[in-house]
């Protein structure tokens, strides 16, 4: 005998379970970060985020780990974002569906799917090796910016494809050249989709661990050039937490960390809210 249920019933069924999954991941995400927070939270203080950790990272601060993650991040930022931006506009709005643009898209799809310990052997050995820069900041952040390269162009031509046709014909009907369409209308449009790319870029250049350990090493003194090798709080997290060194300062570093992505989130997020509401 079958089970017969109504649309509605079946509908009541398909949200409810839509609704306990999303919320599910919803309690999950915020018991590791409250866990967190309560664990670290303690632990930061001025003298915290101020002195360089010494004694293997037993005693002092972050400080010198605050400033290499910034460093890092920024170089990566730097050379992915224009490539990135640059190869997306190509794709969607220069050229049609060809042969180069389909061996482009593989190529963005398949080195998203490597795993950062790959990247970390190749930028040990081309950049750290093979071009003489040793463990730095800079063959670090070369390393992370060909890790965020293909998650930026995606998104980016996403958020490009996603501007309607018809701002396009109507710019271009106003007398506007191609590349004034894709600077006063198109961009425009499509930033709040490309800052958001940026975003995760930035999360993940923060948050790694195994790619910077290869290339940028883990030394705790403070770096004075771009030559110079460093320690990420990622890395300074997984090395103290590990090797069982200072589970407190490990916390500590956890929940700045969580900290810096919600502020960089919601500041970001703000400016680009600001540029979308003065460029209407």
């Amino acid at each position: 005998m079958k089970l017969k249920i109504n649309a509605r019933t079946s509908e009541y069924i398909a949200k409810g379970f839509i609704w306990g999954a999303a919320m599910s991941v919803m309690i999950v995400l915020v018991a590791i970060i409250v866990y967190i927070l309560v664990k670290g939270l303690p632990v930061i203080n001025f003298s915290f985020l101020t002195t360089n950790p010494y004694n293997m990272g037993r005693s002092g601060g972050i400080a010198s780990t605050i400033v290499g993650t910034i460093y890092i991040t920024v170089v990566a930022i730097i050379i992915a974002v224009p490539f990135g931006i640059g190869t997306a506009f190509y794709l969607a709005e220069y050229t049609q569906e060809n042969i180069i643009t389909r061996i482009i898209r593989f190529s963005a799809e398949s080195l998203a799917g490597i795993p950062s310990i790959i990247y970390g052997l190749f930028g040990y050995i081309f950049f750290v090796m093979y071009m003489g820069m040793g463990w730095s900041i800079l063959a670090g952040g070369l390393t992370l910016a060909f890790m965020i390269l293909p998650t930026i162009i995606r998104t980016s031509e996403e958020a490009i494809r996603a501007v309607p046709h018809i701002y396009r014909e109507v710019s271009f009907s106003l007398g506007g050249t191609k590349w004034q369409t894709i600077i006063k209308t198109v961009f425009p449009s499509a930033i709040q989709g490309i800052v958001n790319g940026i975003i995760l870029s930035i999360g993940r250049c923060i948050a790694e661990t195994a790619a910077v350990i290869f290339t940028a090493g883990s030394v705790l003194s403070m770096p004075g050039s771009l030559f110079d090798s460093t320690r990420t709080m990622a890395v300074h997290f997984y090395i103290l937490a590990s090797e069982g060194i200072s589970m407190d300062n490990a916390y500590g570093t956890a929940a700045l960390l969580i900290i810096i992505i919600f502020l960089i989130n919601v500041i970001v997020n703000a400016l680009v809210n600001r540029f979308i509401s003065k460029s209407k």
